[in-house]
């Protein structure tokens, strides 16, 4: 993986760091391909079970690295092409489905400012673990733009339509203790302990049941999109299948012996 983008896995943990602090975490190409593809070898690799996407620095990701982009652009109009705005298909689509689609658990750990497409990274994992001194900031209409990293799907979803359409059409800079309240933040902590907190969180779901987490990610997915009738069916298909795991077996047992489950990931 290229250095602006970090990659590594521990006993199953996968650990994807953001690495260009002094851009804020901003997201060139460069970046944007690694982070694609560090996404995309946590989802494939059996031996992950949980990922943790954190970042170095004083920001989590403040999106796309607008030099660059202006750079792009005055280049497409040299050529009379409009190819940099297909980085949304290239890039930012394929990080987010990685991410949420992925049979195993996604913890963000958020150091710090999250806007635009870093705020539609933190949106796509499934547990947030904040800093008390972090904020988030849709930033799209602010540079005439729309959204995109998938948080015109996310954010509606955690906040409601009306809150969403609010700070989608008048970006601000919401307070971590703000985002909290909205349901944004699953957990918020003192910054000197956000790194510690994250890894402690990613590293429970990396030691859990993987399959019932993956069953877990496939059921909330299916259930925004469909029916009461048609989410109890999936359901059912995903309940067979849990029960039939490894883990299931461990843990009953466990249970009965008064004892700790021991995961194995199957």
């Amino acid at each position: 993986m290229a250095d602006t983008v970090l990659y590594e896995v521990t006993d199953g943990l996968a650990t994807i760091t953001l690495n260009r602090p002094d851009a804020m975490n901003a997201m060139n190409t460069e970046a944007k391909v690694a982070l694609r593809d560090a996404a995309r070898a946590a989802a494939a690799d059996p031996a992950v079970r949980a990922v943790l996407l954190t970042a170095t620095g004083r920001a989590f990701c403040v999106g796309q690295d607008l030099k660059e982009h202006v750079s792009l652009l005055a280049a497409d109009r040299e050529a009379g092409t409009g190819s940099t705005m297909s980085t949304v298909r290239e890039h930012y689509n394929p990080i987010v489905k990685a991410l949420t689609e992925m049979p195993k658990p996604v913890v963000a750990g958020v150091n710090g400012v999250a806007a635009g497409a870093g705020f539609g990274f933190a949106l796509a994992a499934d547990y947030r673990v904040v800093a008390d001194t972090a904020a988030f900031n849709t930033s799209f209409a602010g540079v005439a733009l729309t959204a995109d990293s998938g948080v015109s799907w996310t954010l509606p979803r955690l906040i409601g339509h009306s809150r969403a359409t609010d700070l989608l059409l008048f970006p601000r800079s919401v307070p971590a203790q703000e985002a909290y309240e909205l349901g944004i933040v699953n957990k918020l902590v003192p910054a000197a302990e956000l790194a510690a907190e994250a890894a402690a969180v990613a590293r429970a779901l990396a030691d859990g049941p993987t399959l019932a987490y993956a069953a877990l990610k496939k059921s909330l997915a299916y259930g925004a999109g469909h029916s009461l009738s048609e989410s109890l069916e999936k359901e059912d298909e995903l309940q067979t299948l849990a029960g039939a795991s490894e883990d299931h077996g461990i843990a009953v047992a466990a249970f009965l012996a008064k004892e700790k489950p021991k995961y194995v990931g199957r």
